[in-house]
């Protein structure tokens, strides 16, 4: 049954990837719209992160972003076929601009390694596949459940080079390899960590339990911490790449003060385009001992 489902799924994202990006983009945001106003469990656990998130707009305003971020979901799926079925070479051509790239490179030539702090906002494929195809890269990763899945993400997203480390032991070895070799690792920072191998620290105002591993790596290394996404353009247009130097802060061996340097650093790429990042996602799931849940 899996690997019906593991071709299925395949077989899905070839046909979207034969669509023209705008199209896709608008059947993805078609898509979206149709669940934003449905009860579905996307739905509601992306109103309630708005709600909670963004006290200070009121309820028209909360409404409105998470349609849109519903949307901006819907846009991402869309996008899976041309962010792993497509040519490398014609996915780049979708990036029209790259914005502080200087900040990256500075950072490498520091020769201490780099890790860049990908939070799941705008289009993270995207953003992968741009800095495989320019850097010596390994990037962490969650296995999909589906071995097929598993074996096209790993085929398209190392297919400039890019080195995919799992998320256990033998992941964390590579990618403290890659930064002694003062080359870039990619993690994506904002899912909730397992237990016991997070802290709880704020994330827009709101505690959430974080991963220690990204400050315990910068600070067990001494490498350089950016921030970096990919940004969706309206109408199909493409992406643009912002980078940011990020606190130094990350680098404390206080685990509590260099994750919350980190989850700041997150919150500051969200709030560029709160609507682009994956709001359906349980972020507040664990609480502190004697908090309420959240969901």
């Amino acid at each position: 049954m899996k690997h019906i489902k593991g071709l299925l799924a395949v077989s899905v994202l070839f046909l979207i990837s034969l669509l023209p990006l705008a199209w896709a983009q608008r059947l993805g945001s078609a898509l979206g719209r149709k669940m934003a106003r449905g009860e579905s469990k996307l739905a509601r656990i992306t109103r309630k992160n708005v709600e909670i998130c963004f006290p200070e707009l009121d309820s028209s305003q909360r409404e409105a972003l998470a349609i849109s971020s519903i949307e901006q979901t819907g846009c991402s799926a869309g996008e899976m076929g041309m962010s792993w079925m497509w040519k490398p070479e014609r996915v780049l051509k979708k990036i029209k601009k790259v914005h502080n790239e200087d900040v990256l490179r500075e950072a490498l030539a520091r020769n201490k390694g780099v890790i860049a702090i990908a939070p799941h906002l705008g289009n993270w494929e995207v953003l992968g596949l741009y800095l495989s195809s320019k850097y010596q890269m390994t990037s962490m990763y969650r296995p999909p459940k589906l071995e097929l899945m598993d074996k096209v993400i790993r085929r398209k997203r190392e297919r400039m080079g890019a080195k995919l480390a799992p998320a256990n032991v033998k992941g964390v070895r590579m990618t403290m390899k890659a930064l002694k070799a003062g080359n870039l690792v990619g993690i994506l920072p904002d899912q909730e960590a397992d237990r016991g191998s997070g802290v709880f620290v704020p994330f827009f105002g709101i505690e959430a339990y974080t991963m220690k591993l990204l400050p315990q790596l910068a600070a067990q290394t001494g490498a350089e911490v950016i921030s970096a996404f990919a940004k969706r353009l309206p109408d199909g247009e493409g992406f643009e790449i912002y980078f940011n130097k990020a606190d130094p802060a990350i680098r404390s061996k206080d685990i509590e003060v260099s994750a919350r340097a980190m989850n700041a650093e997150v919150e500051s790429c969200v709030r560029q385009i709160p609507e682009q990042y994956q709001w359906e996602y349980r972020r507040f799931d664990y609480r502190p001992e004697g908090e309420a849940k959240v969901y």
